[in-house]
């Protein structure tokens, strides 16, 4: 059975804690209660944080000799996490890992000076790698359709519940912009009846009200109508095939069959479709603001890098199209 982001969460922090020196623990525990109590961090989140920090402190062990305690920590200059970091690129991690891996250390480095625990200035003396700006990808409205149309797969040998579960889970993204997390944590005490909307609790604990247009509601209606399983009121609504909790990876290993079937790129993912659904509104006209309340991003910069993807596909169709282009 896959193990939900909690338990994720948990051997990750589990695994930290018992790599690291003593003191080191001591204060990664109270760090990882700050993050899941005080900044309300997913667990998916905390997963990441925990795991990133363990590899600095990993790589750190092998650069000094030893688990390094808080003390050795604070002693630390700039040329030691700048061989930590030339350490995990000659592994060919990416510039953007790197990026993550010096702020989960600096994160817990705040942390340590907050509490007294001492100061270790040579991460703020570091400057993280540069990484080039990528623009999301979103697919075509056609495309964006085509995946969340059970008809798509009919061609599939597998049982028309599926079809109909996979198809309602990615309408959700597509006709919701939800994240695929999102999506699998609804319950169907959350959509019953007639509801045309659904409180969304997003990164950080943030509640948010999603509207549910009509055909998002009536694949999820197909699919509830067609699951063999009985789907109580707080339990998972999207089940797997042996009654459990649906896991991501099915919808994402459903997603690639379907890009070879479509002929779309590799970056026509689950995810896709949240791009795609705040590129097309956008697009429609949509306001700014009502497009980040919607994907719950918490601030508007976040949102507005879909106005370069707008512009970038306005320009692509111009030097396609004009004839002097």
């Amino acid at each position: 059975m896959a193990m939900s982001d909690q338990e994720k969460a948990a051997r990750a922090e589990g695994a930290l804690l018992a790599a690291a020196a003593p003191d080191v623990a001591r204060a990664a525990r109270a760090w990882l209660d700050r993050l899941a109590h005080e900044r309300r961090l997913s667990p998916k989140t905390r997963e990441a944080y925990a795991r990133d920090l363990s590899v600095v402190l990993a790589r750190l062990r092998e650069h000094l000799g030893a688990p390094p305690r808080l003390a050795e920590l604070a002693a630390l200059g700039p040329a030691d996490v700048r061989a930590v970091l030339a350490a995990r690129r000659a592994d060919g991690v990416a510039p953007r890992t790197l990026v993550r891996l010096l702020a989960a250390a600096r994160s817990f480095a705040r942390h340590l000076e907050r509490e007294g625990e001492g100061r270790v200035g040579a991460l703020a003396a570091v400057r993280a790698p540069k990484v080039g700006k990528t623009l999301p990808k979103p697919v075509s409205v056609d495309a964006a359709r085509a995946l969340a149309d059970p008809a798509t797969r009919a061609g599939e040998d597998r049982a028309p519940w599926v079809l109909a579960r996979d198809a309602a889970v990615l309408a959700l993204l597509y006709g919701a912009g939800l994240r695929i997390s999102e999506a699998l944590s609804l319950t169907p005490a959350m959509i019953e009846g007639d509801a045309d909307q659904v409180t969304i609790l997003g990164k950080g604990g943030k509640a948010r009200m999603v509207p549910l247009i009509a055909p998002v509601r009536a694949a999820i209606a197909d699919y509830a109508a067609l699951c063999p399983y009985v789907l109580a009121k707080d339990g998972p609504l999207f089940r797997g095939a042996k009654g459990a909790k649906l896991s991501p990876r099915i919808v994402q290993a459903a997603v690639e069959r379907m890009r070879g079937a479509l002929g779309l790129p590799a970056s026509a993912t689950p995810h896709a479709l949240r791009h795609s659904f705040a590129t097309h509104l956008l697009a429609r006209g949509g306001d700014l603001r009502s497009i980040q309340e919607l994907l719950g991003h918490a601030s508007l910069s976040t949102t507005q890098i879909y106005t370069q993807v707008d512009q970038a596909a306005l320009m692509t169709a111009y030097k396609a199209a004009h004839p002097r282009a």
